[in-house]
């Protein structure tokens, strides 16, 4: 068995200012709710109770992570998965106090007669139904088919499907109990071959070789390759790396592998998120340019160098499409046509998949769980 953690208290300390402000910004708009609410209804002199549940709240995300950056257990779980979901909620419950603030301070200027309590009660009601939207949403992995053109593909390679699978995040939400519930989906479709494009795991201490094992029922005749993500890196890789080798699944560590006259091209995130960097590791490769290939890497962060390698396909994930509004419009500015789905940067075609887990809250608005199924001709 091997059981990852993380080993030196120095990794910690290079988060310690993040966290100082991060938890600042949380305790600052869970006051602004908390006024909120005590305005709304009116809750002045009784609010002490509500006053100890959002302080306690408002640290529990943070305070849990802290945990989970360090033990496994079912204790540290619960607590994590209560303050990521709180987290996700939070999100919308914060949005309709400013709005309520906006539209309370609008209408008494208009002199508009309105109940305050009822209008917090609208909003915050619609703050929660989205919540609990965003929790199923999240919970159902959908299966998205495209058709991809390769100029050089091998004949025998027409026709066939590749599944492609990313960011399943497995830790404190997701365990083997997710894993298996993916390999199964991913067999009822029979692919020829099974791409795990990166974040296989969250990056926090589990029993990783117990969380890969379903990976093994998968029956792609061509088996499954994976390439390594920014999760796998936020310590030691290594041993993550050899629970997926363990699982049956070959990993890809900036190499090349023939598949049946295809070349599958596997570069770990850290090698391709700097532009000269991975223009680097890609020239030492030996790239058949005439035959159809297909680069897997975690973050759609530099198409244009693959394009230059003159790479067919690039398939990614990482962005998971912001995962919750409003954060999918800060991951549009930033991947732009890149964020998710099929595009394309001169000859390559980019595939960027929004993931089948999540990060931090289980929630999803505005994106949903995904794998992919690339029938190619």
């Amino acid at each position: 068995m091997i059981f990852v953690g993380w080993g030196a208290s120095g990794v910690l300390r290079r988060f310690a200012v993040f966290l100082f402000v991060a938890q600042s910004i949380l305790f600052l708009a869970h006051f602004i709710l908390f006024e909120t609410i005590v305005h709304a209804w009116g809750l002045r002199g009784g609010s002490t109770a509500l006053a100890v549940a959002l302080a306690l709240l408002s640290i529990s995300f943070l305070g849990a992570s802290l945990l989970a950056f360090r033990h496994f257990n079912i204790a540290v779980r619960a607590l994590y998965k209560i303050g990521a979901v709180w987290l996700g909620t939070f999100n919308y419950l914060f949005m309709a106090a400013c709005a309520w603030w906006l539209l309370f301070l609008s209408l008494t200027m208009a002199k508009a007669e309105f109940s305050p309590r009822e209008l917090a009660a609208g909003l915050f009601g619609l703050a929660l139904a989205i919540s609990v939207y965003g929790v199923v949403n999240a919970s159902w992995t959908r299966v998205k088919r495209i058709t991809v053109r390769l100029p050089g593909l091998p004949g025998l390679w027409r026709g066939r499907t590749i599944a492609l699978v990313s960011d399943l995040h497995l830790g404190n939400i997701r365990n083997a109990r997710f894993t298996r519930k993916i390999s199964k989906k991913i067999n009822r479709e029979n692919p020829a071959l099974v791409i795990i494009a990166g974040d296989l795991f969250d990056g926090t201490p589990l029993d990783a070789e117990r969380a890969a094992a379903p990976l093994r029922e998968l029956q792609a005749p061509f088996g499954a390759f994976f390439a390594e993500g920014n999760h796998e890196e936020f310590s030691n890789p290594a041993p993550f790396l050899e629970a997926v080798r363990k699982a049956g699944v070959r990993v890809l560590n900036n190499e090349v592998a023939d598949v049946d006259g295809l070349q599958l091209i596997g570069v770990r995130y850290r090698d391709a998120t700097h532009a000269e960097h991975f223009r680097g590791v890609l020239a030492q490769l030996r790239i058949d340019r005439t035959r159809a290939s297909i680069l897997i890497t975690h973050a759609p962060d530099c198409p244009p160098v693959a394009a230059e390698a003159e790479i067919s396909l690039q398939v990614s994930g990482h962005t998971h499409l912001g995962q919750m509004f409003p954060y999918t419009l800060i991951a549009m500015r930033i991947y732009r046509q890149f964020v998710y789905g099929l595009n394309r940067v001169g000859g390559l075609q980019v595939y960027t998949s929004s993931g089948a887990g999540t990060w931090g809250p289980p929630l999803r608005v505005g994106s949903q769980s995904e794998m992919v199924m690339i029938r190619l001709e």
